[in-house]
Parts: C-alpha cells; structure tokens; sequence
C-alpha cells in the first residue's frame, strides 16, 4: 500500500486541491469537485480515503517536527529548542504557539478528510456496497483517531460529523469532553460492526495499513481506560489478539524496528512510509546524530533520570553505587570526571576541571571500561533505545558505513578516533538509537522506509494489563507485563529468576504497569497521553527539579511549569479570534 498511498497521494492534491496544513478552520474547504466529481468513478474515490490516510503522517514525517514524548520523562528536546517548539516546558506559553496551532489544524484536517468520504462514498458507481461500508468505516476510524488525539490534548472540541460551508466553522462551540468520547465510541462502534472489514490483513498484501476490526477494538480500548470503564477495556483488548496479532517474539525488540519486520504481527496499525524525499519518516533526523547517513540533529535525547530508571536485566534495580562506590555521594558536575575518556590531555584535564570535573576521581587508564560497565546486564530496551556512553553506533554519514564509539569529550569523528558525534558535542547526554537509520540503508534523513506504529500489540498487551490490574485481576495483568518483559529478555516479575523487589499490591503493579509502557513504548510518542491520563504529567515531567542534563546528573537546562493548567492544551488564538462561540481552557489568556 505503501506506493499505492503516494501516487494517489499527488493525483488526489492535483485534482482536488486539498486544504495543507495551513489553518483549516480559516481555508476554503475543497471545492464541489471534492464531493462531487471525486466520487463519480472508483479511482478517484478511494484516493480522497488515501488523502485522509496521509494525515497521518503529520509529526513523523517533518524535520523539526515536535515531538510529544518530549513532554513526558523519556526524552528531552534539544535546548536551542525549547525557547521555539517548546514551550509547554519553559512556563511561558501562549495561546499564540505554533505547536497548538499546527495540531489543532492538521488533526481537523484530517477529520475533513474523513467526513468527505463517510459522506459521500455511498455514491460511488461500480463498487460494491460491501466495498462502499468497507471503506466508510476506515474513515469512521480515522475520524475517531483524531477526534482522541484532540480530545486527550485540548479537553472537549468543536465536533464535525459532515462537511459544511466554510462560515459555518466560525460558529460552532467546544462539545463536552464527556460528549466527545461518546461521538468517538459510536463511530468505532459503527467500525466494528461492519461486516466486510477485515480482522487483520495479511503480511505482504496491497492492503495492509489500511484500517482493520483489530484497530479499531484497540483504539476503542484506549478510550475505556479514559472512562475507567475496565471491563470493557480488557473485552476489546482481548479481542486484538483474537483478530490475529501478537508480541513479535522472533527476534529481539530491537529488531522489532526493521523494516524486515515492519509487517509483524504486532504491527496493529501503523503510518506507511517509504523511502523517497516527503514519503518517508524524518526521525533518522530528529532522532539521529551528525554521524548518522545524511546528518542527523539530536533534536530529542533519552532523559538522563530515565535511563537511570533502566533496571538490570535480573529485574534487581539499577544503582550507580554499584557500580562506582560513592558515586551517588559525589556533586553532579564534578561526577563528570567518571565518564571521560581514556588518556586526555593535559589540556583537556584543565578543560573538564574548569567545567567542575573532580579530576582526582578520574583512571589514567580503564576509565572508559569503568563507567561502559554500568550499561552491561541492562534491561536490553535500553541499549535498543539510545546510545549510551562508550557504546557502538553503525553510521552512514561518509557514504560509507561506519562504526562508530560514543566517547567524552568528542575529539574527531575521522579516522583514527571515529567518536560519534552530536550536534552539541559538549553535551554527554543520550542519543537516540530507535528508529534510527544504520550504515547507509537509508541515503537521506527525511526519506526513513520504515513504517511507523500507532498502535502495537505490546502497548495492547499493557493496556490489558492495566484493565485487569484495575479489576483486582493481579495474576491476569501480571501475566501479561511479563509477556512483555519476556521478549524485552528482562527477568518476569516474581518469577525465581527475578532479582528485584517482590511486586505483591495493585498499587506496587499499577506502577509498575506505568513504568513497563514507558520502557516499551519510549519514543513512538505514546506516553504523553498516559500521564495525561493517569493525572500524574505534572510530577512526571517537572518533579525533583527535572530538566535536560548530562548523563552524570549534571543540570543543562531545568523545566519550569506554567501552572496546573498546562495539563490541557489551549484552544489556539487563531480560532477562538475568529470563533466567539469558542471557550477558552481555564488558565489560559487569550
């Protein structure tokens, strides 16, 4: 499907003139030839359904883009970034930020899209109905994607059910959160019952990422855990994997994220990509590093904090003094000293002093190998995850495939060093290693072939874990955390291998279930709307003085909250200028 979405992609933009990005609410939706001349053969209907599949592909698909795991404790933004794409994290937020903007338009784009085709493929000619239903519920389910995104975010929205005319938006208000997850349910509903789409689509096949039974009953089970309505979470998460998928479990996670494997079973729904400029995902550049084919930015880094929350892979937990004695009683800065490479100069001796570095506390000789020691016998995720200190990455930069060694302070990434470098040398943080290109596979950073999920069966598999968890069903949702830590190659929770502490009460599981989706699930912006709905963003992202710091502690820049009302995003002002009908969130200033 992957080609098939970017050919139809250019001849429905030429033939439509679809509204971009650029302020639905404020552009002239597509003319009649949209509702009308596009759904006069096959071709050119199931390419206005391939246009709202392509909205999608907003925020992975654009360089710079803001990515939301950047609000939770995983990963942090770069620091050039925070004054621009990020300022949810600085406390000086406006109404007038681009990020609330940018999403609110692409997300009712999308929803227009959507609409067109619910409204109007019934008229298609020569197609069959079973066809016609088909391809109507895959809109249902594209809708109610975006329609919980919005909602998760801004707190109850302007709800479209049709399409209107472009006067019309101006008018209409903010539809209760509650109503909200309502409409979104009807339409999965309506999915479900459709009686010509699929379970799940084979491996291999022109349809699949095409919508399926099995989405829809996990999105639909995302919504349950909003409710709290546990019962029936834990009915349509089991109905997933009654549809046909499950943990990929014929490899390792990290080779979960192969385009060899892009296709698995556990694969519920994903974004298609592929490997041409504008069709491919630009996390090779968000995420990648400057010896990454074709330049990566680091615009995103592992949380230090988090990475230390990594346990070992006995399930014992991580402790720095365990591997350094001391280490937790030594200043931050001057713990620098721990993680420089073997053999500087006398004038890098000065330098790292100057930065604070306790330069007693550095080993002429094996201080590299005594500080790599601390990520060996990790939890594997980790290591599948980000680059950690003195630890190999396979880059392409030079045209050449390379390999590369993540040492501090960078000195030359030629040759004979061959150091990994970033894009803030003087940083020592985590690089980011998921979704990454390796060598040369992939000649450009924003053309990344591989496909990236939405939903997988391991975030299913937690959510069920949750529901049983909430239940007082503790060796049901046990069960299923350590299906996941099983094929992560972590110790199962209370089982004779487990080193760690016995995990007993459904509050010791709740948080342990939360801590389970976020070393799983690190990176493929998930977790945001968990601790947007577990209530607990505010001390996630910004309790203990939380900030962008160096891999030894060492504060780069602290985060600062605007106010509890961050925790829902604002109506942006672009709308409510336009729209008196549209009420603001509490806090916020127009």
């Amino acid at each position: 499907m992957r080609k098939y979405i970017r050919n139809i992609i250019v001849g429905i933009a030429a033939l439509s003139g679809l509204v971009s990005c650029e302020d639905f609410l404020t552009k002239v939706p597509p003319t009649s030839l949209s509702s009308g001349t596009m759904f006069t053969t096959v071709t050119t209907a199931e390419s206005v359904l391939t246009g709202a599949y392509s909205s999608l592909r907003y925020g992975h698909s654009t360089m710079w883009a803001t990515n939301l795991d950047c609000f939770t404790e995983i990963l942090d933004p770069d620091v050039s970034k925070l004054g621009t794409s990020y300022m949810h994290l600085t406390g000086a937020a406006t109404t007038r930020d681009a990020m609330y903007n940018n999403v609110w338009q692409n997300h009712y784009e999308g929803i227009y899209r959507a609409n067109d085709v619910i409204n109007n493929f019934h008229q298609v000619p020569e197609m069959t109905e079973e066809k016609k239903a088909q391809r109507i519920a895959e809109a249902k389910f594209l809708r109610a994607w975006w329609y919980y995104r919005l909602n998760c975010l801004y707190g109850g929205v302007p709800v479209f059910l049709e399409n209107y005319a472009p006067e019309y938006y101006f008018t209409v208000g903010r539809t209760d959160k509650a109503d909200v997850w309502q409409i979104i349910l009807n339409d999965l509903n309506d999915c479900i019952a459709c009686e010509s789409l699929p379970e799940k689509y084979e491996q291999g096949g022109n349809d699949w990422g095409r919508v399926t039974k099995g989405a829809a009953y996990a999105l639909r089970g995302k919504v349950w855990l909003w409710l709290e309505e546990w019962e029936n979470a834990e009915a349509d998460f089991k109905k997933v994997a009654e549809c046909g998928y499950g943990l990929y479990t014929n490899g390792t996670y990290a080779e979960l994220f192969t385009v060899a494997n892009e296709k698995c079973n556990e694969m519920v729904f994903s974004v298609q990509m592929a490997e041409e400029v504008g069709y491919g995902h630009a996390y090779s550049y968000n995420y990648g590093n400057h010896c990454t084919s074709g330049t990566g930015q680091n615009a995103c880094t592992l949380n230090s904090r988090f990475a230390d929350s990594f346990e070992n892979a006995d399930g014992s937990p991580f402790n720095w003094d365990d591997v350094i004695p001391g280490y937790s009683s030594v200043d931050p800065a001057k713990r620098r000293a721990y993680f420089l490479r073997d053999g500087i100069s006398s004038a890098e001796r000065t330098n790292q002093a100057d930065w604070g570095a306790d330069m007693s506390l550095y080993l002429e000789t094996g201080n590299e190998a005594r500080v790599k020691a601390a990520y060996e016998n990790r939890d594997p995720r980790l290591a599948a995850i980000a680059i950690t200190p003195y630890s190999e990455y396979v880059g392409g930069v030079t045209g050449t495939e390379c390999t590369y060694v993540y040492r501090f302070p960078f000195n030359s990434k030629n040759e004979p060093a061959l150091d990994l470098e970033t894009a803030v040398s003087s940083n020592l943080s985590y690089p980011l290693r998921k979704y990454v290109a390796v060598g040369v596979e992939c000649n450009r950073v924003e053309n990344n072939p591989f496909d990236i999920p939405l939903i997988r069966y391991a975030d299913v598999l937690l959510g069920l874990a949750e529901a049983h968890n909430e239940q007082n069903e503790f060796d049901e949702a046990l069960a299923c955390v350590n299906q996941v830590r099983a094929r992560a190659g972590v110790a199962e929770i209370n089982s004779a291998d487990y080193k760690g502490v016995q995990v007993t009460s459904q509050n010791e599981l709740r948080e342990r279930i939360r801590m389970e989706r976020k070393w799983e699930l690190a990176g493929e912006q998930v977790i945001y709307f968990d601790e947007l709905r577990w209530g607990t963003w505010k001390e996630d992202k910004f309790g203990n003085d939380n900030g962008l710091m160096h891999a030894w502690g060492g504060m780069i820049q602290k985060y600062n909250l605007g106010g509890d009302y961050y925790q829902l995003w604002p109506v942006p002002r672009s709308e409510t200028e336009k729209n008196d009908a549209l009420k603001q969130n509490d806090g916020w200033i127009n």
